[in-house]
Order: structure tokens, then C-alpha cells, then sequence
């Protein structure tokens, strides 16, 4: 097996390859005094929604007589939908999440979004990941800002391998930075395949002048010890929790494992796609029904299966734009411009619909089709990098963006 340096460095990522038991050269490292390692506080999770999600049929204004006129085949019907203020209700494929709204722990905010107008899903997440709108020479991604400017807020708080985490086989735009992140598409798979690979990588690593090289193989084997040590593969789901299948159920399973396991987590990334719907969108049945269910499903199996420890998580959802109001020709809905996000976790203020509702008249839209986006997904994300990682510098975590603590619309305790 050729072993290179492009195999410790892709994208910033730890290096991640197959599985077996950990090399015995791990075990001459002082890292067993890191298996007891925690994260400082609150631990802030981030789920993006790839393809952008249809944010009217997922929270329905169903008081607005204009959305069943724009949509005659694929709105929600008034009576299906699940109520949360009379006003608002969620579609009804999201029964699992209503119990933690009931509970205070699950806020909305809609008509938000990337004050960017680009409908392009490539650019528009490429801004949101990088926290930059407009700009697409920005090197690093908002969330690892998020970490440097928490290590700048505290300059002595230790850190582990396991710092930032990110289901999936790269370390995403939004992690991507000076702050090492460790990408894995499956705990089982973190480890170095075989002897001869382990003795390649040991070798590589004691004698590299590559400085770069020699930190990142330094943590990724840490990385693997403090793995091996807490071995969350063995772990077992509270009592009656159950995931969804699927990449996304397993990518949430697989994050409350790393947090339980007491490696040190501070900050994880997962993504979940299937939500550009141009055609087929289906009402309170068929296609985004049923990403709607997984979705929904894994958060509360998330929230559930974390027990007392969830009090201190923060959890935000995203995606790159929403609809447009009008479905189309073929059943379904175009790109669109302000969408829906959800905040979950012990710290949140739940239970409310946060952001001004710009309306769905006709001359209340944006550029005549779309939802008008009335707060930024900054304020958002910026409010949770603060009270959740500490976070202080806003301006080092969302440059040009004038983001100050007043713009918080306070879905946090402090």
C-alpha cells in the first residue's frame, strides 16, 4: 500500500483509512491521559439541508390564504397540518419534533436566509458554509472561525482530536480552516487498515521534516488511540430510541455516540440531501414527506438518546436557499430565496417562531416569487457560536457582516 502525503491531508481532514486494530506505535504516546478528555460547556451541532428544502411546506403558514392560491396541488392542507400558534404548523410528516416544541426545547425561524441572491446551489452554499455571502475567495469555513475565535476568548482551555467532527468522507466548507477537524464516514472505518500500512504511517510520521505533515499525523493518530480507548462501537442507543436508517439517521446515531463517549467534542457537522424538489414535490404525502420524516425522526431520536447531556447541545439546521411560493408545471417548487431554520437544544428558548413574517402578497414577495428574507442566518448562527462555544470575536467568525450581540433575536440562554 503506497502510503503519501495526500493521504494525511485532504481537506484538512485527519487521515481516515479502513479498519483493524490500532498499531502498537500509539501506544509509546502519553494520549491515554486523553481518553477522559471533555469539551469545554456547550457542544454546538450544525445539520445542513443539501439542496434546499421547501421551508413554506415544511413550517406552513397556513393562515395565508396566498399560499394555497400559489400552490393548488401541493400545499398542505389546513386540516393535516400540525399546529404550533395558530398561525404556523409543521408538515404533518414532522410529528416527532412537535413533542419538543411542546417541551421548550425546539425554535423556528423563518423568512430567513443569505441576504446573497444567488440561486445557484453550488455558490449559495459555498456562502453559507464559508459565513461570507457575496464572497467566494474566503479560505476557511464560518464554524472552524467559530473554534479560533473561541481558543482566542480562551486561551487555556485544552483541546482534543476530536474537537470538531464531521460525519462524511471530507471535512466540509463549513469546518474547513486552521482548526484540525477529523472526517469519518463511519466509526467502524477510523483506523489504520493493517500492519504494514501502520508501520508506513509510523515511519512517515517519526521521520517527516514536513512539519504540517508531522502535527496532522500526530493527531490523527491520537485521534485513532482515543478511539480505540472509548470505543463507541460497542455503544447501544438509550432505552427506546430507535433512528431512522439511512445515511442521516446514522450520521446523527453516529454523533451522539462520539459526544457520550467523552472525546472531547466540541463542534460536529452532518449533512443530509434530497431536498430539491423541481418536480413531484407531493403535499402531506410523497417526496419531501418522506425526507421530511427521516429528518425529523433523527433529530428527536438525537434529542431523546443524549437524555441529560442534551441540556447542554446546541443543534442549528440550514440550507442554502428555499422555494419559490408558485409550484411549477411539474408538481414541484423552483429555487426560491428565504427558507426555515430550527434550533434545538437545552439552552433554547422553544416553543416560538422567531424573525418578522414578511407576508405572501404579491407585492410582499421578493422580486415578485419568492418568501423575503427578514433575518439573516448570521444572526443565528452567530447568537449560537457565542453563547455555545464562546465565541466572542463576531467579526472573525462572520467578517463584513457588521454582526454585533444586538442583532441576536435571543433564542439562547445565556
Amino acid at each position: 500500500m503506497a502510503i503519501t502525503r495526500r493521504a494525511f491531508m485532504k481537506g484538512g481532514a485527519m487521515a481516515v483509512v479502513g479498519t483493524a486494530s490500532v498499531p502498537t506505535f500509539l501506544t509509546r504516546s502519553v494520549l491515554a491521559q486523553a481518553t477522559t478528555a471533555q469539551a469545554q460547556g456547550k457542544k454546538l451541532v450544525v445539520i445542513f439541508q443539501r439542496g434546499a428544502a421547501d421551508g413554506l411546506n415544511v413550517v406552513v403558514p397556513y393562515r395565508e390564504l396566498s399560499y394555497y392560491q400559489y400552490r393548488p396541488t401541493i400545499a398542505i392542507p389546513q386540516n393535516a397540518v400540525i399546529d404550533l400558534d395558530g398561525f404556523f404548523g409543521l408538515h404533518p410528516a414532522m410529528g416527532p419534533l412537535k413533542p419538543l416544541w411542546d417541551q421548550g426545547h425546539l425554535a423556528i425561524v423563518h423568512a430567513s436566509g443569505s441576504p446573497d441572491p444567488s440561486r445557484s446551489h453550488f455558490d449559495a452554499q459555498d456562502f453559507m458554509e464559508s459565513g461570507t455571502p457575496g464572497v467566494k475567495v474566503t479560505p476557511d469555513g464560518w464554524m472552524n472561525r467559530a473554534l479560533q475565535a473561541e481558543d482566542l476568548a480562551y486561551p487555556s482551555r485544552a483541546h482534543t482530536p476530536f474537537r470538531a467532527v464531521s460525519l462524511g468522507a471530507e471535512v466540509p466548507r463549513t469546518l474547513d480552516g486552521r482548526i484540525e477537524a477529523v472526517a469519518m464516514d463511519n466509526i467502524r472505518d477510523f483506523g489504520v487498515q493493517s500492519a504494514p500500512a501502520a508501520a508506513g504511517f509510523a515511519a512517515m510520521y517519526d521521520t517527516s521534516t514536513d512539519s504540517i505533515l508531522h502535527g496532522t499525523g500526530q493527531e490523527t493518530f491520537a485521534a485513532v488511540k482515543m478511539l480505540q480507548v472509548a470505543d463507541p462501537t460497542k455503544y447501544a442507543p438509550a432505552a427506546g430510541v430507535t433512528y431512522p436508517g439511512g445515511q442521516f439517521g446514522n450520521s446523527v446515531k453516529q454523533i451522539a455516540q462520539l459526544l457520550k463517549a467523552n472525546l472531547g467534542v466540541e463542534a460536529a457537522f452532518a449533512d443530509i440531501g434530497g431536498w430539491d424538489t423541481h418536480e413531484n414535490e407531493g403535499a402531506a404525502d410523497g417526496q419531501l414527506a418522506g425526507r421530511l420524516k427521516d429528518f425529523s425522526q433523527g433529530l428527536n431520536a438525537f434529542w431523546t438518546d443524549m437524555g441529560d447531556e442534551a441540556e447542554n447541545i446546541v443543534l442549528v439546521t440550514m440550507s442554502e436557499f428555499g422555494r419559490t411560493c408558485r409550484q411549477n408545471g411539474t408538481g414541484g417548487t423552483d429555487h426560491g430565496h428565504a427558507n426555515v431554520m430550527f434550533v434545538l437544544g437545552g439552552p433554547v428558548r422553544g416553543g416560538k417562531v422567531y424573525g418578522r413574517w414578511p407576508g405572501l402578497s404579491p407585492e410582499q414577495l421578493y422580486e415578485g416569487r419568492d418568501l423575503a428574507i427578514t433575518t439573516d442566518f448570521r444572526q443565528i448562527l452567530g447568537e449560537a457560536a457565542f453563547k455555545t462555544l464562546g465565541s466572542q470575536k463576531l467579526n472573525l467568525v462572520f467578517p463584513q457582516s457588521g454582526l454585533k450581540q444586538s442583532n441576536f433575536l435571543n433564542i439562547l440562554q445565556v
